[in-house]
């Protein structure tokens, strides 16, 4: 059975369009979890805020020895603190733009995720790429579902098929609609029997939208864990235990009413 998994939130202000200070201050907040955490979550497009601007921060390369600015970053981050870390940024593929949410291990190793469903009341879908596969990872015998935002807002794409224990979920998500993001987050947790996590950010970005964080820990039952006064930074670690999720999933195995189903990626 894996042993109790140690989850840092990272609720933080990104400064408009510029990767570099935000990965330096990052890197000076994050710098007191060494040794302290097994995986860090940060919000969506860490390094620039939320943009359908892609061309003002974009990265272009492979998943190579060369990497990108932010990919080695993570990296190197990730080594130094002993930890996972998570997070989305805008990246440029052969094929077009994606917002590519990265999972970077303490070793190098590294996952990704591409956004499936893009956000169309801001224009998302007309300047990025959606992915086209739903991507779970294993982690210290974890097994994690990778999602970006308002994925969080379609139940059949998060759907556990006892493939996952923990949803990740990071955003940039506006105040005004800081009740549906509660909301959704503890709906996951309930109808999964999972734990999940959603980490957003604080701040105002530079077209004016304002966000409240909200970053939340919710587990199984949807008892939230983590739960910070809104508009603050804050990093706050909780640790996940295995034992006491088996032990309510087989005493309460709802999945084996589920239905039966097949998800389908909208082409």
């Amino acid at each position: 059975m894996p042993e109790p998994l140690r989850v840092s939130l990272v609720q933080t202000d990104l400064v408009w369009h510029q990767p570099e200070q935000n990965r330096a201050a990052l890197a000076a907040k994050m710098a007191e979890l060494a040794g302290t955490t097994d995986l860090v979550v940060l919000p969506e497009m860490f390094t620039s805020g939320f943009t359908t601007e892609p061309d003002a921060t974009i990265e272009e390369g492979a998943l190579s020895s060369a990497g990108t600015p932010t990919l080695n970053w993570m990296q190197q981050q990730a080594e130094q603190l002993g930890a996972a870390v998570t997070g989305s940024t805008v990246f440029k593929t052969p094929a077009g733009n994606t917002n590519r949410l990265w999972f970077v291990t303490p070793d190098g190793q590294v996952a990704y995720y591409d956004k499936v469903h893009l956000f169309r009341m801001a224009g998302e879908h007309e300047r990025y790429r959606p992915g086209q596969h739903r991507v779970c990872v294993e982690y210290q015998g974890w097994k994690l579902l990778l999602t970006v935002c308002y994925d969080l807002r379609f139940p059949v794409f998060c759907r556990s098929r006892n493939d996952y224990d923990l949803l990740l979920c990071v955003a940039s998500w506006p105040s005004s609609r800081r009740h549906p993001w509660r909301s959704l987050l503890v709906a996951r947790a309930i109808e999964n029997l999972s734990y999940v996590v959603g980490v957003n950010r604080v701040g105002t970005d530079g077209k004016g939208w304002h966000y409240s964080g909200d970053s939340l820990l919710v587990d199984y039952q949807g008892q939230i864990l983590v739960d910070e006064p809104e508009e603050q930074e804050f990093i706050q670690t909780y640790t996940l235990d295995y034992q006491s999720l088996a032990a309510f999933r087989e005493s309460f195995p709802a999945w084996m009413d589920a239905d039966e189903f097949d998800i389908r990626l909208k082409q």
